[in-house]
């Protein structure tokens, strides 16, 4: 499920980076730590860029170029996750992995990743919004001391501490939630640096990109998961890697939701870096459901 995020220390850079140091079994296996969240699953974020990350860990020379992964099951955060890659092709200029992360005997994430040798090309892309500088804008915060009334497990959640500052150009008041276009852009990054290496960075970004996603198909409705009145949980996730980018400096992540029907919502988002080059895009589907 996406999760907004609040401030965090740098000590929490320690326990993300703990996430992708990945225990080898066997040529193709390799096992994961688990974190939670609310308590009760793993966010699937953490889930995704470990499940890159172990496909990452069979593949040499080649840099990651997209995923596409489905959400099968929750993840139980008592129990570490093990990741099966299927070396499935090798080629001249592409590499091709499958993974499947299996927790209790059952896949709990299917995901397919593509790597590529790097080489020159013909190149474009779109051009950055232009939006106030992050130093101009204030973190993502929710006001606890109104919280009272909430449900524990969205309370646990709102105090769980991150390694990611969020710092919104229109910031959305979950706790009373008003009608507003399915769009949003949210500068972040680390909150402390991390080692350079382009295939964690690259990881990485998988994991932070389920954050603030889903929850942009909920604006027109004005109603937020906070409430508990509201479901969302995260069936697929799609993400392209354009061009190399620094987790630990700015990054602005526009994104809008262009449908929502049948119980799922539709989103979408593209990733910049602070001189404006479009360093990936995301799609998402998922689970976006009233309680009666």
């Amino acid at each position: 499920m996406s999760d907004p995020g609040t401030s965090a220390d740098p000590a929490d850079i320690e326990e993300l980076l703990r996430l992708f140091r990945l225990e080898q079994l066997e040529d193709n296996l390799f096992r994961g730590p688990s974190r939670a969240l609310t308590g009760r699953r793993v966010f699937g974020g953490q889930v995704l860029g470990q499940a890159l990350y172990a496909a990452s860990r069979t593949v040499e020379g080649r840099a990651i170029h997209s995923l596409h992964a489905y959400f099968l099951r929750a993840g139980d955060p008592e129990v570490p996750i093990v990741y099966d890659v299927d070396r499935a092709r090798d080629g001249r200029s592409f590499t091709n992995r499958r993974v499947v992360a299996i927790q209790h005997g059952r896949p709990i994430l299917n995901l397919a990743a593509g790597f590529q040798t790097p080489e020159e090309g013909l190149s474009h892309q779109g051009e950055m919004p232009d939006v106030p500088p992050p130093e101009d804008l204030d973190a993502w915060h929710v006001d606890l001391v109104n919280c009272e009334k909430l449900p524990e497990k969205v309370r646990r959640l709102l105090e769980h501490q991150r390694p990611f500052e969020f710092r919104p150009v229109e910031p959305v008041d979950l706790l009373n939630p008003r009608k507003r276009p399915p769009r949003q852009s949210i500068w972040f990054r680390t909150v402390a640096p991390v080692p350079e290496d382009d295939h964690l960075d690259r990881c990485m970004l998988a994991y932070v990109s389920d954050y603030n996603l889903l929850p942009t198909a909920s604006f027109p409705h004005g109603i937020s998961y906070l409430h508990g009145k509201l479901q969302m949980a995260s069936l697929d996730h799609g993400m392209w890697f354009h061009r190399p980018a620094r987790i630990d400096e700015w990054l602005l992540y526009v994104i809008d939701s262009p449908s929502a029907s049948g119980a799922r919502g539709f989103v979408r988002g593209e990733i910049f870096s602070r001189d404006g080059t479009l360093v990936a895009s995301t799609a998402q589907e998922g689970v976006l459901r009233l309680w009666k």
